[in-house]
């Protein structure tokens, strides 16, 4: 007598537009993960602070000098600590099993991502909020423009890290091959973003690439509050920007999102 074994088959993850519901409810168990690792969420909230804390110290005796970056640094600090963080977390759940699971579930890849992004971005709040208040009120940053602003862009940076953290570990196979993307990913928009010299003073290649560098825009929105009272255009140019890059690349982590671990 022949017996048949029964066939189990993956149930497809769902393809349709977002749902609220799983979405909100896979923020809720990143933020609840995240909540018994102390020292991610150190790294997430207090690094940023103690970074611009050290800064404003060493340009004891130049005050200006940690007024005319200061601002700048606001949005790169977040923007390094959400990417470094979040690639490595995510990452940690590929490893593990945790996401292929999760895939196997009726939960869709832009759910996934959206939930991701979700948990992250309500730190990045807290974390934008933090070294924003430190910033304004404690080490005595000069800024022409509303303090609203500078937290908007700091928030945008953040979240901007947030997205290309969930968008570099989809190549990554071990946390220390996420790490070794900082390099890739980052140090070259540090260097063209104009922190150091102003864009258009670059060698013209280099300039070019700068303009299509999200960092770019996220420290010329920055020095738009740093100098004007009000919100100027190009101001709000930057700020859709860097928003619009966000979208773009958690689009992009969603489609290279993969249900099997390497």
């Amino acid at each position: 007598m022949t017996t048949t074994s029964p066939t189990t088959t993956l149930r497809p993850a769902p393809t349709g537009p977002l749902n609220l519901a799983r979405t909100t409810a896979t923020a809720a168990r990143v933020l609840r993960q995240l909540r018994h690792d102390p020292r991610t969420i150190a790294l997430m909230l207090l690094v940023p602070c103690v970074m611009l804390f050290l800064l404003r110290y060493v340009f004891d005796g130049s005050p200006h000098t940690f007024d005319n970056i200061g601002a700048s640094l606001l949005g790169i600090f977040p923007l390094i600590t959400m990417f470094l963080v979040t690639s490595i977390a995510t990452l940690r759940e590929r490893t593990s099993g945790t996401l292929e699971r999760l895939l196997a579930m009726p939960l869709g890849k832009g759910d996934l991502i959206a939930g991701y992004a979700l948990a992250f971005g309500t730190l990045a709040i807290i974390q934008s909020a933090l070294a924003t208040g430190l910033a304004l009120w404690f080490l005595g940053l000069d800024v022409t423009g509303s303090p609203w602003l500078l937290l908007l862009v700091a928030l945008l940076d953040a979240l901007l890290g947030t997205a290309l953290g969930l968008f570099v570990s989809a190549f990554a196979a071990s946390e220390f091959q996420a790490v070794q993307f900082m390099p890739a990913v980052i140090f070259p928009q540090l260097l063209l973003c104009g922190l150091f010299t102003p864009r258009d003073n670059m060698h013209p290649a280099l300039e070019a690439i700068s303009n299509v560098l999200p960092m770019s825009y996220a420290v010329d929105g920055m020095n738009e509050v740093l100098k004007h009272t009000d919100m100027t255009a190009d101001f709000v140019r930057d700020a859709l920007i860097v928003a619009g890059c966000a979208l773009l690349v958690l689009g992009l982590g969603a489609a290279t999102l993969r249900r099997r671990t390497a």
